[in-house]
């Protein structure tokens, strides 16, 4: 492939500059002439050399912000709805867009369209920025000639997502940050506090002194750690890694771990109520732009972010193109409550399942949020507790040996 740079005019006689990767010169022609702008000037760039260290492109990011994905959708939706060309909308959005990594890959994306590719297969190649539902939605879109309206779709989904996503993280900030302090605040103690204790314990009482058995315990705790936690913390740190890729990586760690999330008490709530808003909103946007049923479940099915229901909607899926209605389906599944069926049996026989399901995705939204609320005023004094147990048993530990010490001296 070889690379040119343009000078090309619209119907309207505006000068359009670009660079494209085509094979040869008449390419760039087509290319141009497919998207009615007239070649005015064609000039064949010089191959880079290439460079075995990049000290440029070392710090360069590489992920799209959430918040810079949803202004470009918006963006571009607004330029397309306004009758402006795709091309051009997508080489003005890359000339003032401040997002680095958003830049390089709109990039990559207008030399695909200029050499004829459509949107969708464009953003499919880049799946880390773009996932399944932006890209299917984009091609229904294309497809049915309403880009701009599925565009829109599109960035308010986004939005939704990156709120409840935003949500969880800062009800779980306060209790993460006690966890961790708990933890450095017992090893601290464990290394430098209690073995100074103990052994003016031991002075006092002498080497004979029968001490209490929460003193014992903590003194052999300490004893332990200072021992070992040359050995201890990076088999505590593997513990958490290891298990962390085996959650990530394995099918079996994934599934069981999706399994627990729905079994363990409070937590099983909301993430139930949070895998059927994804369902329902997902499921919503991809019938409104025009998506078939089957190809719909798939692409919900991933994005639901949980094993479990994926599984149940692959399987909702199978039954499906055996002839069974959706709604019938999740009737008989027990992760779905009854209001989803419901409503998705009204949607079928009026012909608006993405109304109806947008409907059901609000109210669980709102139900997630309550959630939160709830499970984040109940978390943030049990870790109280927790802080306070710790420090109570190490005081009692100390506090004991010392007053049967005064005892005896009495």
């Amino acid at each position: 492939m070889a690379r040119f740079s343009w000078l090309a005019a619209d119907a309207q006689h505006n000068a359009i500059k670009g660079k494209s990767e085509l094979p040869d010169r008449a390419s760039v022609i087509t290319a141009l002439t497919k998207q009615g702008l007239r070649p005015i000037s064609i000039k064949k760039l010089k191959d880079k050399k290439p460079s075995s260290f990049d000290f440029d492109h070392m710090f360069e990011a590489t992920k799209v912000k959430q918040d810079q994905l949803v202004a470009f959708t918006r963006q571009l939706s607004a330029m397309v709805s306004a009758g402006v060309p795709l091309l051009r909308s997508l080489t003005s959005i890359q000339k003032h867009s401040e997002d680095k990594a958003l830049q390089k890959i709109l990039g990559e994306i207008v030399k695909d369209v200029e050499g004829g590719a459509t949107l969708g297969d464009a953003l499919a190649k880049h799946p880390d920025t773009f996932n399944d539902i932006y890209i299917n939605m984009v091609r229904a879109g294309e497809a049915a000639g309403i880009l701009d309206e599925i565009l829109k779709r599109l960035a308010g989904q986004l939005e939704k997502s990156a709120a409840i996503r935003k949500k969880i993280k800062s009800a779980m900030a306060y209790p993460m940050v006690l966890l961790g302090i708990t933890f450095f605040a017992f090893f601290g103690l464990m290394l430098f506090v209690v073995p100074q204790i103990g052994k003016i314990i031991q002075d006092l009482g002498g080497p004979d002194a029968e001490l209490p058995f929460i003193t014992r315990m903590m003194l052999g705790i300490s004893t332990f750690i200072v021992s070992y936690w040359f050995i201890l913390l990076p088999v505590l740190a593997g513990i958490v890694i290891g298990l962390t890729m085996y959650i990530r990586k394995s099918p079996k760690g994934r599934h069981a771990f999706d399994s627990l999330l729905l079994k363990l008490p409070a937590v099983n709530v909301i993430i139930r109520k949070i895998s059927v808003a994804r369902f329902a909103r997902t499921f919503s946007a991809l019938m409104g732009a025009g998506v078939a049923v089957l190809e719909a479940l798939d692409v919900t099915s991933r994005a639901v972010g949980n094993v479990i229901y994926e599984d149940t909607l692959k399987q909702a899926a199978v039954e499906v193109k055996n002839g069974k209605s959706l709604s019938s389906v999740l009737e008989n599944s027990p992760l779905f409550p009854s209001i989803v069926s419901q409503m998705l049996s009204v949607g079928e026989e009026t012909g608006q399942t993405d109304t109806v399901l947008l409907k059901v995705a609000d109210f669980y939204e709102e139900e997630v949020d309550l959630a939160i609320e709830s499970i984040s005023s109940i978390i943030e004094p049990a870790m109280i507790v927790v802080m306070g147990a710790m420090v109570g048993l190490i005081a009692a530990s100390v506090m004991l040996p010392i007053s049967q010490l005064s005892s005896n001296i009495k």
